[in-house]
């Protein structure tokens, strides 16, 4: 721990079978980490080419049993964020052939399996979105469709959707699509945010630069890593001791109330969460 404190990394991802796995999770708690959101891996990454919302549940089985491994390696614990990958659509439409109004369905039932573990306590939370490069309109309508029918699952559940999608520093129109649908835009979580967003609450990558902005606005945010635990990627996102290793460099630039917001106050608020209540603390 540091300091005593809770320390999240609000979006990272685990490999079960191969890879790194809990060693990446032992790096992250060896460095002060507590708790984590692990969001399960692109559901191709872990070998299934789904063809029905039943196919998923695979990889969501998967990604619980190494959370409640996680969770034993850490002083506060883990939490499962499933959902179905927005480029999902590309790889059924292009390489495929489906449909895109065949492939929305499809994403739409992963998304409905998916919420069953949320409604059984299993999952914390939704993860959803559209693709972040350009497509073209159909595939783009049936993108924003399956967003939507997140919204309508988290707004039943009462549970946060966390977006993957394109960059930007407004995305107030997304946030009016999941309030229109009952689920409070502060419950829309931007994963791979910059430290400025309107609209839902920013989950923003830990580089010094974001972080910074992040903390002098004052407003709730969070903080990542994306990490992807792939070998043949290892620069393509932030390692499993950075989110730590910012939080120490936010205090000794003496941005106490910013880690508060982001490790504290913004998981509550947005999750549901008590990440001081869940850590366990000597003595």
């Amino acid at each position: 721990m540091i300091d005593d404190r809770p320390v999240l990394d609000d979006h990272l991802h685990l490999d079960p079978d191969n890879n790194r796995g809990i060693d990446a999770v032992r790096d992250f708690a060896r460095v002060g980490g507590t708790h984590l959101l692990v969001v399960n891996k692109p559901s191709w990454h872990l070998g299934v080419e789904a063809e029905t919302g039943e196919d998923f549940r695979a990889v969501f089985e998967r990604t619980i049993e190494i959370v409640d491994d996680a969770s034993s390696e850490l002083a506060g614990r883990a939490w499962p964020v499933l959902g179905v990958h927005p480029g999902l659509i590309s790889r059924l439409v292009d390489d495929r052939g489906v449909s895109p109004e065949d492939a929305r369905d499809l994403m739409q039932a992963g998304l409905d399996v998916a919420a069953e573990y949320v409604e059984s306590g299993e999952a914390l939370a939704l993860k959803s979105g559209r693709p972040h490069y350009e497509v073209d309109d159909d595939v783009w309508a049936a993108s924003n469709a399956v967003m939507r029918h997140a919204f309508e699952h988290g707004a039943a559940l009462e549970c946060a959707v966390q977006l993957h999608a394109e960059a930007s520093e407004d995305m107030t129109e997304v946030a009016d699509w999941a309030e229109d649908a009952g689920l409070p835009s502060r419950r829309v979580v931007k994963h791979y945010a910059g430290g400025r967003l309107e609209g839902p609450t920013p989950s923003v990558m830990s580089n010094k630069d974001r972080l910074e902005t992040a903390a002098e606005r004052g407003e709730p945010f969070l903080m990542e890593t994306d990490y992807i635990d792939d070998p043949d990627r290892p620069g393509a996102v932030l390692g499993p001791k950075t989110v730590p290793r910012r939080v120490r460099w936010l205090l000794e630039n003496g941005h106490d109330e910013a880690v508060r917001i982001a490790h504290v106050e913004t998981p509550r608020r947005v999750y549901g969460i008590d990440t001081e209540a869940t850590l366990e603390r000597d003595g």
